[in-house]
């Protein structure tokens, strides 16, 4: 049997568990994992930051439901990528970061870029470990996929000194680890799941809230059932955004908060009572909550629940479907009214004239250019909140906003990674002009490799969902949140990209059919204007 470096080992663990890209930026203390990629047949896709690969290994487990890899090298390498793996771990987001480290024998001397990486990554991840010899490298890779796919997803941390990479090991002589992470998920207990759905069968006006969890179970399917079983209104969070068709009957986006406040029963999904549902506070009193939700201690946090069960989303709603049913006329009648009531205050910005052009018709002529099979990625603070309205998305896996760490700069590389996932699907970015600046240099790395995604900017010059708060509070005493109505289309043609520019509404549909069927990453930079429609909205 041949002796293969340690690369070699990483890589073909890897392959064990199916990986077909791994994402990075090129470091010394990484290359032999490149070498043993190329020989396993896994694509390495390099950005050009290590905040960017992080995001794109979550990115692929959010397009694709499996764990992404991100290879960074040691002390800034691996700083870089820090809060690509917070935001994956406030999510819930099955993730494996390896970084590099000095070799051991040059332990605490001072080598290139040491620094103590374990203690830093603890807190933001389920498991960071040292991996101590060449040889326990499979076994370490395997205990990573367990962790970071038990429970509650999310990101794991593995630092891998350069001479354990560097070692030559005789394959005969390992032991490779088999059947050591189970397929199955935990169900829920069965006398709750008969007390949930005795609430359900009994409630008048239940209402339910689906949540990231929902995308990462084996049984996503069962949403369905659940819906027939209990006939009741659905509104969709974070990775569950598309797990209902537009067209339900059963589905709505517009009024969660009015539907929650007048309902008599609440079932929540995977999803915490965190700020996007209001902590929980603005439920009345009598309404019972039934919450579902991997982690015991979520349940009860911030709002009580009557019922609450631990257990995988989609095997509870199967559970449920299976023991009871309700029958009640006129609730989701009285939803829809609500539901239509907002649609119809939006209507009057949604086909405006106005040059600038206002945030919601810029949102609904983005939204005439989704299909069916389109990815949309999420990328900014106020024009995503505003397309969010509007925008619909038919799939599981095709809506990816930043989850509820709220992270910017995550476009781009979302983006990549579905491209990559669904080559002939497109994959469009809802960019604002400030979250461009953090991660825009990776459309030239879109460029180089043949990835062509395609960012829609709603270009206000400012940062408005801070300023606009900022201005009421302090008139002109208002620094830092202003910015110019700059072309960064330009930049993405320098880059390699398409670039287009907009001012008219009627332009903006035209212009995103150019830059789809352009072959290239695109920008379009549509310059756009104020809205009274998220006056008042704060997010903290």
């Amino acid at each position: 049997m041949p002796y293969v470096h340690g690369g070699n080992l990483v890589a073909q663990a890897l392959a064990r568990e199916g990986v077909s890209h791994v994402f990075t930026l090129c470091g010394g203390h990484i290359q032999h994992i490149y070498d043993g990629c190329l020989d396993e047949g896994i694509r390495v896709v390099d950005l050009r930051h290590e905040q960017a690969a992080g995001h794109c290994a979550e990115g692929w487990a959010r397009a694709t439901g499996q764990t992404g890899v991100a290879l960074v090298t040691a002390g800034p390498g691996l700083t870089d990528a820090v809060t690509a793996a917070a935001n994956a771990h406030r999510g819930g987001v099955p993730m494996i970061l390896i970084g590099g480290q000095g070799p051991r024998f040059f332990s605490g001397m001072g080598s290139l870029q040491e620094m103590d990486h374990v203690t830093l990554m603890r807190s933001i991840t389920k498991w960071s470990v040292q991996v101590p010899e060449t040889r326990r490298i499979p076994d370490f890779l395997a205990t990573a996929f367990r962790k970071a796919n038990s429970g509650v997803p999310g990101p794991v941390f593995l630092e891998m000194p350069l001479d354990v990479l560097m070692n030559m090991e005789d394959t005969a002589g390992l032991s490779i680890p088999t059947d050591y992470r189970t397929r199955h998920v935990p169900g829920g207990d069965p006398a709750g799941i008969q007390a949930a759905a005795d609430v359900l069968s009994k409630a008048e006006r239940p209402v339910a809230v689906v949540g990231t969890q929902w995308w990462f179970s084996p049984y996503r399917a069962a949403i369905q059932e659940f819906l027939a079983a209990y006939d009741l209104p659905v509104f969709l969070n974070g990775g569950a955004r598309g797990a209902v068709r537009p067209d339900d009957p059963r589905f709505f986006r517009l009024c969660r908060g009015k539907a929650l406040q007048n309902a008599d029963a609440i079932v929540i999904f995977g999803t915490p009572w965190d700020f996007r549902l209001g902590y929980g506070q603005d439920i009345a009193p009598g309404t019972k909550v039934v919450q579902v939700d991997l982690d015991p201690d979520v349940i009860g946090h911030n709002r009580g629940a009557q019922v609450g069960i631990v257990g995988d989303t989609g095997l509870v709603m199967q559970q449920l479907a299976q023991a009871g049913r309700r029958s009640g006329e006129g609730w989701i009648k009285q939803v829809r009214a609500m539901e239509d009531v907002r649609a119809a205050k939006m209507q009057g910005e949604m086909n405006s004239t106005d040059v600038p052009i206002n945030p919601l018709r810029f949102s609904k002529e983005l939204a005439r250019s989704i299909t069916e099979t389109t990815t949309v990625v999420c990328d900014g603070g106020d024009i995503v909140g505003t397309a969010a309205k509007v925008v619909d998305v038919w799939r599981p896996g095709h809506w990816m906003d930043p989850g509820p760490l709220g992270t910017l700069g995550v476009g781009p590389s979302f983006a990549i990674a579905a491209k990559l996932a669904r080559p002939a699907d497109p994959a469009i970015i809802i960019y604002g002009d400030g979250s461009f600046g953090l991660n825009g240099m990776e459309f030239e790395a879109a460029a180089r490799q043949g990835i062509p995604i395609v960012g829609v900017m709603g270009n206000d010059a400012a940062w408005t969902q801070i300023r606009r708060g900022q201005v009421q509070l302090f008139g002109d005493r208002a620094p830092a949140t202003k910015l110019d109505y700059t072309r960064y289309d330009k930049m993405v043609e320098a880059l390699g990209g398409h670039g287009e520019y907009v001012e008219q509404p009627e332009d903006i549909h035209p212009a995103i059919q150019r830059a789809l069927d352009s072959g290239k990453p695109a920008l379009v930079n549509v310059k756009i204007g104020s809205s009274s429609f998220r006056e008042g909205a704060i997010s903290v």
